[in-house]
Parts: C-alpha cells; sequence; structure tokens
C-alpha cells in the first residue's frame, strides 16, 4: 500500500476531540471505565487534547491507541462543520457525533482505493478506482445533512467490488492457486511460520492466532481481525489493505515486515 495523502491520516490539532466525545466505551481490558456515546472522556481537556495520551496503554486505555477516524474526524471539524467547536453548536454537538462513523467510512474507503491505484499489478482496475476515488472524495464534502442522510452502505458495496478485482488480479498473479481463507475462524489458531502468501484472509478472524514467522505477502487481510494476534516476525510486505488499526491491535517486533506506507507501532517489541 502507498504512504497514505495527509487527509488520511489523524490530525488530532485540528479536530475537536470527536473520537473522545462521540463513541461510547465499555468497561474493559482497553477501556478503564465505561463512557456513553456524547459525554466526553474525563480525560480531555479543554484544548481538545487528551490528558493522558502518552501514558494511554498503561492507563488501561489501549482500545484508544488501536483507533483511527483515518482524518475524518479534522475533516467534519474544518470543513463539515467550517471550524466550530461542538461544544459552541446550537445542537452541542450531536450533529457533528452523528456524523462522525459516516465520514470515517467514507475517508477508510478513500484508504483503500489508493492503495488499489498503487498496486501495479492491478492496473486494469485503476480507472474504476480512480472512478471511484473521486465519487467518495466527493461525499466527504457533503454538507451536514446530507451527509447523514447517506447510504454508506451502499457506498461501501460499489467501493468493494472495485477491490475484490484488484486483489484477485494481485494474488493470482503472485500465486497460481492462492489459498482461500475468507471469514475463516483462526481464533487462537496456531500457524507459526505458516505459509500464507497471497491468501484470502478477508474478514478473517485471527484473534490471538501465533503467526509467528509467517509468510503473509500480498495477502489480502481487509477487515480481518487481528487482536492479539502475534506477528512477531512475520512477513507482511505487501500485504493488501492492512490499516493502522490492525497493526496497533496486534503483537509485533523489530523483525516483522509490515507494508510501506505505515508506522511500526511504538508498543510492539523491539
Amino acid at each position: 500500500m502507498s504512504t497514505p495523502a495527509p487527509e488520511l491520516r489523524a490530525d488530532c490539532g485540528n479536530c475537536f476531540g470527536l473520537c473522545c466525545v462521540a463513541l461510547a466505551f465499555t468497561r474493559s481490558a482497553d477501556f478503564a471505565r465505561d463512557k456513553k456515546a456524547g459525554e466526553p472522556c474525563g480525560h480531555l481537556g479543554g484544548d481538545h487534547r487528551c490528558g493522558i495520551h502518552a501514558t494511554l496503554r498503561d492507563d488501561g486505555y489501549s482500545g484508544c491507541t488501536v483507533y483511527d477516524c483515518f482524518g475524518a474526524g479534522q475533516q467534519l471539524s474544518q470543513v463539515t462543520f467550517a471550524g466550530q467547536d461542538w461544544r459552541d453548536a446550537p445542537d452541542r454537538g450531536q450533529a457533528m457525533f452523528a456524523g462522525l462513523p459516516v465520514m470515517r467510512q467514507l475517508h477508510e474507503l478513500l484508504w483503500y482505493l489508493r492503495g488499489t491505484l498503487a498496486l501495479n499489478a492491478a492496473a486494469e482496475v485503476h480507472p474504476a478506482a480512480a472512478a471511484a476515488r473521486d465519487r467518495v472524495a466527493g461525499l466527504t464534502r457533503l454538507g451536514a445533512a446530507d451527509l447523514l442522510a447517506l447510504d454508506v452502505a451502499a457506498e461501501r458495496a460499489a467501493v468493494n467490488e472495485v477491490l475484490l478485482r484488484a486483489s484477485a488480479l494481485v494474488r493470482t498473479r503472485a500465486v497460481r492457486r492462492p489459498r482461500n481463507r475468507r471469514g475463516a475462524d483462526l481464533i487462537g489458531a496456531r500457524m507459526k511460520g505458516a505459509d500464507l502468501r497471497a491468501a484470502d484472509l478477508r474478514g478473517a478472524y485471527l484473534i490471538g492466532a501465533d503467526l509467528r514467522d509467517a509468510d503473509l505477502r500480498l495477502a489480502d487481510l481487509i477487515g480481518a481481525d487481528l487482536r492479539d494476534a502475534d506477528l512477531r516476525g512475520a512477513d507482511l510486505t505487501g500485504a493488501l489493505f492492512v490499516t493502522r488499526t490492525q497493526l496497533h491491535a496486534a503483537r509485533g517486533d523489530a523483525r516483522t515486515r509490515i507494508p510501506a506506507g505505515l508506522d511500526r507501532p511504538a508498543h510492539w517489541a523491539h
């Protein structure tokens, strides 16, 4: 995947802490306390910054370190709502909070489409990917009311057709008959050193899976659940549609090879 454009990376300095207010938290191993949707987190300061950002994992908020808005926060804050602080809005930000998950999904689609356009082996679907990118980018500039009325599921379905075609082209050119584990229940599976080159792992449940030293080059990982998966020493070079959220939810080390354009999680072992 290519290095994402700045607009697809979270810029908290140009956001009004929307994820710290709009989203609901359930007390668990990922969050130290319950929080209702629309309720500001107790650690959110008046400057819209997190008061414990540097120690989130130590303080029991590892879930916050995994979340990625793909730049939706600043788009809503600065474009959709023209820089108006939710605290000053007549509805106290309810429209902004409702719009965050919609905008996030649109930005996530843009992430996948930009990655598709960087895949040389998928050149024949580039025109369709470019058209989809332009259409979705236009939707991110809708006004608040139109954004909330948008049929996001239909947009995801349309984009998914392009992504499926691109994935098939890339993987079948790399491996004649790539393995199909789409949606597979691989929770806790022991796959140390497994050859998963160009495998279809879309939507696979890899929670807690042992993928140490596994070969995941060019594997399609869109929607795969990698929470607590052990990626130490694994090779994800060229893996398709990997997100920051997936990597931060997994475990890795200095030997783990990650797709271009993604940052190595700070909490991974060195």
